[in-house]
Order: C-alpha cells, then sequence, then structure tokens
C-alpha cells in the first residue's frame, strides 16, 4: 500500500501538549501492527473497557488488520508516537469510520494511561476534523459510556457545537464540524497555554546542564558556563565534560546520564556530529527542553542538511523542545531567574525589552548595542535554524511575561507565517512588536536562505502580513532601537500632535519638516499657551511651534516650557531639541527635564533630542537616566512609529464574514464536478462565478461566428464591446483581441472579422474560441481586483488603480488572505489614488462602499474554492456613489487535481 498517495499529508505533524512537551502525530499505516498491540496490552483494563465499552482482554490479527489498513475517506487514523525507528511506540490513536453517505463518521480515541490529562485526546480530534473537512466530512458522531467523563470534557470543550443524547448510560455524540468558530478560539487558546509553556521549560529551568563546558574560557562551551555562574544564575548548574574532573571550579560529569538528580534543560556546545548522540542522553535523562549552539548543520550545506533533519526527527520522537541549532543561546534577566545561557562577553541591564533574533553573530550586535546605551532587556532569544522553537513560539510567551513590555525580532524567514500573522495580531493589541525582515532584495533573500537554510519569502507578502497583525517593521537595525527606546519608555501618543521646543532654530525647522512627511502634524500653539511662553521667554524667542527659545535659555526655560506646552489640548507629544550652548549644561536641561514630565501625569511623550557628540550623550544617558536622541529625524521617526502603532491599537480587529452561498452548487456548476483541469476557465464561467457571490457583471454573450455575433448582440444595448474568447490568451490587447464603441449590427460583423483577423496575424488561431459581447459600461473609476497564492504566505489580496496601464502605474495594495471587514478600509489607504475615488477637483465621488462589499465578496471566493490559484478582475469599473460597481472583464486560473 502505498501511504505517501493515499494521505497527501502523510508526514509527521508536531503538536504541543498542555506541559509544553511536543508530540509527534501522523497517520497511521500497515506497518503499526505490532505498535497498535503493543498499545492494546499496555493500557489497564479500565481504559480498554471505556474505549470498547465491554471487558475486551485481547486483540486479533483481523482487528489488528482492520484497524491500521485504512483508506480515507471511508476509513482514517491517526496516531500519536515517541521513540523513533525499532523504538517509536504508539502512545495513543485516533479513527473515523465513515457512515451514512460519506458526509459523517463515527470516531473513536484511545489514549495511553500515563499520558491522559495532558491534552493529547484534543489534539487528536483537531487533527481528525482537519482531514475530515478537507474530505467533505462534516459530522462526526461518537458513543460514550457517561462514565468515562475524560472522553466526555474532550468532546465538550473542543469548542464545536454538539449534541447529546443519554440512552441506557451510552452519550451519543453529534459534533458539527462546519461552525468551527467557537473552536478556533478555542484551539488558539490551547495552543497558546501549550506553546507558552514549552518556551517557559527553556527559560525559566532550575537545573541547567552544560555539555561540552571546556576548561578555555574563551571557547564557545567555556563562555556558556562562565556566564551562567558569574550572571547569578538562580537554579543549579552542571557541566558536562568527560575529559575534565571540574570546569570553573564547578564538579563536572562525564554525560548527562551522570548527573545526579533531574535536569530540565541542556545547552549543547559540541561538535555537530556528537550533537545526535547528546540528544539520544537527554531523552534517556528525560530532559525537558535544550539549547543546541552548536553550528554545522542546514546552514553548512547538503551534508549539514541531512545531519539536521535527523536531528528534527529525533527531537521530534522525544518530545524535547529545541532553540537551534547555529544559535547564540538564551538569556532571561529576570531578577528571579537571571539565566545567561549565551557565549555573549555582555549582559545588558534587566528592562522591558525582549529580543528574538535569527542570527546568532547579530544576536552578539544587538545585546552588545543594548549594553552600549543602557536599554535594558527582559529576555533574549537567538533561535537559529528554528528546527522547533521559533517566533510563533516566543511571541504565545511575551504574551504573558509580566517583564516584556516590548517585542523586537531579527527575522531572516518564517516558518508558518499564516500562523505567525494570527499570533502577533493578538499579542500586538497588547504589546508593540518591532521586526527587522532581511532579504527585502533579491541578493538579501538569496543570502538569507543560504545563511539559515529556509525559504526566502516574497517581501510584499510580509510587508502585507505585518500591516495587518500590527507588526512594526523598520529596515535597520538602529530604527529598530530607535522605536525600541521610544516604547519602552514612553506613553503612546493620543494624536499625531506634536510641539518642538528648542533652543536652535534650525534643528527644529527639520523637525516639523521631518513630522510633516511622517504624517504628524505642528498645530500652532494655543493663544493662551503662548502668552504664558512670552511672559519669561525672551522677545526673540518664536512661541507658535516650534518653540525657539534662542540659544541662551537656561535650564529653567526648558522645565517652565515643557509644563505649559503639555498642558495645550491640542499637543499630544512633544520633541525638545537641545544643542549645548556654553552657558547651559547639558546635565541641567536633562533634570529639568524629568522634573517637568514628573509633574505632568497625563501621558504625552516626550522626546530628548541633544545634539551633542555620541560619547558624551551616552554618558549622559548614564548619569541621567534620559533617554535622547542625536538627531531631530531619528527622534521624529521614532515618534511616529509610536503613533501609528497607537492607531493600530485603537482600531477594531474587524471579523471575516462568512458567505451564504452555496459553494459546491456553484462548483458544479461553473468550475466542474470532481477532477478539474490545470489552466484558465472560459471568461463567461468565471464571470458567472462571480456574480453567484452577488458581484455584479456586465451582460456577457458568446459567438463562434459572424452571424451568431450579430444574433447575440440584438438581445444586448449598444454600444458593445467585443473580445477574443480563450483560455490561453490572456491579454487580449497585446494582440488586437478588443474592439470597442460597437454602434450596431455591421459593426459587429466587422468586429468579429477584424478580431479573427489580428489573432490569425499573431499566429495564435487554434486558440481562439470565438468572441464575448457585452454593453459597454460608461464613466466610472477603473480598479484592479486579484488574487495569487504565495508558497508561503497562501492567497494574497490585491487592487488598486485597473485598466490595461495596471503594471506601469503600479497603485496597488495587498492584504493575506481570509479579508476581515475591516480590512478593504485598510488596503484603500494605501492607495495614492484614493482622492480620485473620494472625488477630486469637483467630481463626483465613486461607490467605494459597494467597492469594498466587491472585495469581501472576493475574499469569500477564495476562501470557498481552495481550487483556484489565481483570479482576477479588471477592470472593475466603481460607479459615482450609490450606482454600485461592475465587474467587466474577469479570469480565474485552476491549480488542477
Amino acid at each position: 500500500m502505498d501511504v505517501e498517495k493515499i494521505f497527501p499529508d502523510s508526514c509527521s505533524i508536531e503538536a504541543i501538549l498542555r506541559n509544553g512537551q511536543s508530540l509527534r502525530l501522523r497517520p497511521i499505516r500497515p506497518d503499526d501492527k505490532k505498535r497498535l498491540k503493543d498499545l492494546f496490552y499496555r493500557q489497564s483494563p479500565r481504559t480498554r473497557y471505556l474505549r470498547f465499552q465491554y471487558a475486551k482482554e485481547h486483540i486479533t490479527d483481523e482487528e489488528l488488520k482492520h484497524f491500521t489498513e485504512v483508506t480515507p475517506p471511508d476509513r482514517y487514523a491517526f496516531v500519536a508516537t515517541i521513540g523513533e525507528g525499532p523504538g517509536e511506540r504508539i502512545v495513543a490513536v485516533s479513527r473515523w469510520d465513515s457512515i451514512s453517505d460519506g458526509k459523517k463518521a463515527e470516531v473513536a480515541f484511545a489514549v495511553e494511561d500515563n499520558i491522559q490529562l495532558k491534552g493529547i485526546g484534543t489534539l487528536l480530534l483537531e487533527e481528525l476534523a482537519r482531514v475530515a473537512v478537507s474530505y467533505n466530512i462534516f459530522v462526526f458522531e461518537a458513543s460514550v459510556l457517561a462514565e468515562n467523563t475524560r472522553m466526555l470534557e474532550v468532546f465538550e470543550e473542543s469548542g464545536f457545537k454538539l449534541r447529546k443524547n443519554l440512552d441506557s448510560g451510552v452519550y451519543r455524540i453529534t459534533i458539527d464540524l462546519k461552525d468551527q468558530e467557537e473552536y478556533a478560539k478555542r484551539q488558539a487558546y490551547r495552543e497558546h497555554v501549550a506553546r507558552r509553556a514549552g518556551v517557559l521549560t527553556l527559560l525559566k529551568p532550575r537545573r541547567v546542564a552544560v555539555v561540552g563546558a571546556s576548561r578555555n574560557p574563551e571557547s564557545v562551551g567555556g563562555a556558556l558556563l562562565r556566564n551562567l555562574l558569574k550572571d547569578g544564575f538562580s537554579g543549579a548548574v552542571f557541566p558536562v565534560n568527560p575529559n575534565a574532573e571540574s570546569v570553573a571550579g564547578v564538579l563536572a560529569y562525564p554525560t548527562v546520564l551522570d548527573v545526579p538528580g533531574d535536569l530540565d534543560m541542556a545547552v549543547i556546545a559540541v561538535p555537530a556530529e556528537k550533537v545526535l548522540e547528546v540528544v539520544d542522553q537527554c531523552a534517556k535523562k528525560e530532559v525537558m527542553g535544550m539549547v543546541i549552539v552548536t553550528a554545522g548543520f542546514k546552514e553548512s550545506g547538503p551534508d549539514g542538511a541531512v545531519l539536521e533533519k535527523r536531528l528534527k526527527e529525533k527531537i521530534l520522537s522525544y518530545g524535547i523542545r529545541v532553540i537551534g541549532p547555529n544559535c547564540l543561546g538564551i538569556l532571561n534577566n529576570s531578577p528571579n531567574t537571571r539565566l545567561n545561557a549565551t557565549f555573549s562577553p555582555v549582559t545588558p541591564a534587566h528592562g522591558n525589552l525582549s529580543i528574538g533574533s535569527q542570527s546568532g553573530a547579530l544576536g552578539l550586535a544587538l545585546l552588545d548595542h543594548a549594553k552600549s546605551i543602557n536599554l535594558g532587556i527582559a529576555s533574549f532569544v537567538s533561535f537559529g535554524n528554528r528546527i522547533d522553537i521559533s517566533n510563533n513560539d516566543l511571541l504565545e510567551y511575551w504574551e504573558d511575561d509580566e517583564d516584556t513590555g516590548v517585542v523586537a525580532l531579527y527575522m531572516e524567514s518564517f516558518g508558518n507565517p499564516r500562523k505567525f500573522g494570527r499570533i502577533a495580531r493578538r499579542v500586538s493589541h497588547k504589546k508593540p512588536i518591532i521586526a527587522v525582515k532581511a532579504g527585502r532584495s533579491r541578493v538579501g533573500a538569496r543570502a538569507a536562505t543560504s545563511h539559515t537554510g529556509a525559504l526566502a519569502a516574497s517581501d510584499i507578502a510580509v510587508d502585507a502580513l505585518f500591516r495587518e497583525s500590527g507588526v512594526i517593521r523598520v529596515t535597520t537595525i538602529e530604527e529598530m532601537f530607535d522605536a525600541a527606546e521610544v516604547l519602552a519608555s514612553q506613553p503612546l501618543p493620543g494624536g499625531p500632535g506634536v510641539a518642538i521646543l528648542t533652543n536652535a532654530g534650525g534643528p527644529g525647522v527639520l523637525a516639523a519638516d521631518a513630522c510633516e512627511s511622517l504624517g504628524l502634524t505642528v498645530p500652532q500653539l494655543s493663544p493662551e499657551t503662548q502668552k504664558r511662553l512670552r511672559e519669561f521667554l525672551p522677545k526673540a524667542a518664536a512661541v507658535a511651534n516650534p518653540v525657539d527659545m534662542i540659544a541662551t535659555a537656561p535650564a529653567e526655560s526648558f522645565k517652565r516650557s515643557l509644563s505649559i506646552i503639555l498642558e495645550d489640548d491640542s499637543v499630544d507629544s512633544v520633541i525638545v531639541i537641545y544643542i549645548p550652548p556654553l552657558v547651559t549644561r547639558p546635565e541641567d536641561v536633562a533634570q529639568a527635564l524629568k522634573e517637568a514630565v514628573s509633574d505632568y501625569r497625563w501621558g504625552k511623550p516626550v522626546i530628548p533630542c541633544f545634539m551633542m557628540s555620541k560619547s558624551v550623550m551616552l554618558d549622559l544617558r548614564k548619569k541621567s537616566n534620559i533617554r535622547s536622541f542625536l538627531f531631530p529625524e531619528n527622534a521624529v521617526q521614532a515618534l511616529s512609529i509610536a503613533y501609528n502603532y497607537s492607531r493600530f491599537r485603537d482600531e477594531e480587529e474587524g471579523a471575516v464574514i462568512k458567505s451564504p452561498v452555496d459553494s459546491e452548487t456553484v462548483r458544479k456548476k461553473f468550475l466542474g464536478a470532481g477532477k478539474t483541469e490545470k489552466g484558465w476557465v472560459m471568461p463567461e464561467e468565471a464571470m458567472g462565478l462571480f456574480k453567484e457571490y452577488g458581484i455584479r457583471v456586465a451582460e456577457t454573450s458568446i459567438a463562434f461566428s459572424a452571424e451568431e455575433a450579430v444574433k447575440a448582440a440584438t438581445g444586448l444595448a449598444f454600444p458593445l464591446v467585443m473580445k477574443v474568447r480563450s483560455t490561453k490568451i490572456i491579454h487580449k490587447s497585446d494582440i488586437g483581441g478588443i474592439v470597442v464603441g460597437i454602434k450596431d449590427t455591421e459593426e459587429v460583423r466587422k468586429a468579429f472579422d477584424e478580431i479573427t483577423g489580428r489573432v490569425k496575424a499573431a499566429g495564435r488561431s487554434d486558440e481562439m474560441q470565438g468572441v464575448v459581447l457585452q454593453p459597454m459600461t460608461g464613466g466610472g473609476h477603473e480598479m484592479i481586483i486579484g488574487m495569487s497564492v504565495d508558497p508561503l504566505f497562501g492567497p494574497l489580496v490585491m487592487i488598486g488603480s485597473g485598466g490595461v496601464n495596471v503594471e506601469l502605474i503600479r497603485d496597488i495594495a495587498f492584504s493575506i488572505h481570509p479579508l476581515t471587514d475591516v480590512a478593504p478600509e485598510r488596503m484603500l489607504k494605501q492607495l495614492k489614488t484614493l482622492p480620485l475615488l473620494k472625488g477630486w477637483r469637483g467630481k463626483p465621488p465613486a461607490d467605494i462602499e459597494a467597492l469594498k462589499g466587491v472585495l469581501l465578496k472576493f475574499s469569500a471566493i477564495i476562501e470557498d474554492f481552495p481550487e483556484i490559484e489565481q483570479m482576477e478582475i479588471n477592470p472593475l469599473i466603481v460607479l459615482s456613489e450609490g450606482r454600485g460597481a461592475v465587474a467587466v472583464d474577469a479570469r480565474v486560473y485552476l491549480k488542477g487535481s
């Protein structure tokens, strides 16, 4: 039996239990008979009774064959396993047997006694449901003994809608798999708890072994051990070195198996060829987590990739959570933990910024820079090749971490970008996430791919993902730290209004220009505020905004001016620019600003900018604990990031609107039942599909001769447009395949002959399959709505200025599917041509609400038809307000099956 052909998703799936331990799930195989038999006899008589509902003491070969040789959709089974190769054990199994008309299935579960109450039954139900829906099975049924409270709880807490009927001590349960709204919420929460627990094991261990601890303090293993010791780790540390009795004055052990007592975590710094052996030892020791700093895996070439694959399979089989390989290590700066399991030569102060870095070398630079600018770190994780713990796991942990106020990420690739988006969107409404995503250019993407061995993502898709999930994307490490400083130490701006207070006019002008270019405003201060400033500032001072106190302003003027400006209702933020004259010391100005801010209680950010030598500024930071910028443009950029993030926090999250359309009926009508051929569908089929979903389309007729064209034209309103009909000729205008402004039947004949002749001249007559006729849609704005599938991100939805020049103008915006009800508004705001839609220079506004509606219906089609690989409406004519929008040309490309 070819399992790979029967089960398209027969590869192992990593699942996370409630305690953070990972587990391997996979479809059952015919060679699982002995493993399943062993599971049966390891189970207690009580567990077997609850599963089979009678005292079953034996399992026959015929039953084992029935249970393991399955063919979906009739029968299907998932198993959970630990171990690998000959030592692989099945610890749980779930299955369905199709009943009725194939739209329902009977389900059953069995979990080994010692692994119950960890969430494995729920995970198996989730996987069964996921696969069942792909086979158009939308109802599960189950018979559960009333005394089997654990299984009843699995069903009741799943989030699926269910019905229960009790008869003679047995519950008959019916589960609706179609309505997944509540299930999705609960599944996300269950995953949050589980993934957080996995990271918690690594960042808050009690007993840590350093495997490869070296007597040489300059080696990686030596630096790791000494950092743990010198930074005051609150737990116990055990060096592992077979060639030393002690390391750094601490008793050493030959292997982790020789370490007395339990171990929570092992930090591995041995050569790559020895890592697998150490992993086996850690598994035998029942170590829950590992940090593998060793390099020489996928990033080093084909041999390393093979080694990494074996490593990944091994840790998945053992259920150990792993950071790395090829990483710098991890740091938890909490005073209650003080875990420095890195080989970094510096340790930053404790603060509220947590950093995740895919690059170990860059991680070193990040920690060093944080220390140099006195920016406190809550935790740091270098995840390297990311064979297990990824950004998604870290975000799940940092979301609830009280020490973390701001998250910063350096990323070169994504693991599961769609899941990242869902998690990041939730976290971003609580804490800001700043990200540097490398690989924006083709060269950078190629370098990032070779660096970590991961597939680079489309930068357009990355931008869309970050924008929708509230992730603050910056392009440089300097911008990341600038934004982090403001977000970590300042309240969020309540609006765009910025007051600029300075003792030098030129920098104030630069700041004002930067504000306007970045979406902030510099409002004129109120007459009352200006009057109060005039009472003590020199006559030469400017008080409208920017407020230029002139160079002789003493520290007291900074304090009084700032206090007054903060009380102005038009001011949401203040940038204070100081250039050191001989008469005023920077220390005094810093103290004045601190006093003014401490006296004001209404939470407006105050961003200092001390334009002096960097070394003096950094020294001032350490002495006064005031965080200042060197140049006003940097300060404004960081402030604009904070303001935009504040706007995101205030926006509605939105919801995905479900379509009421019967997609199966539509599929059979326009796309065909069963298997589909790869390629473009006919234009009238594409138009018919859109029409079924409530998108208004131009009336369309088809003809295969001049006579048929004339006949078809009599049922349409002149003037007409005629287009070549083909599944091969995509850009019709390129070969003259469109004739517009057809006024009568005589011109219809002429147009047919013209198109036929032009197609023939282009050598594509065999690709022409008649013509399409439509009434011309006059007026309105030409827009384009499209979709293509990104290999990592899935469907991307596009909107922009349409027509034949769309590639030239490129006024487009992208969003990740599915669209929420607020996504169209966000997409439209990105278009430069939005003012035209709103009404430009006396022209009537377009029907923007109708355009938004088309976008949401377009997204619904994408959701209901996963077999569509590309889809486009171009142009979509958006008429004046209240008149709607009309699709006049459409294309749909099927993946084929």
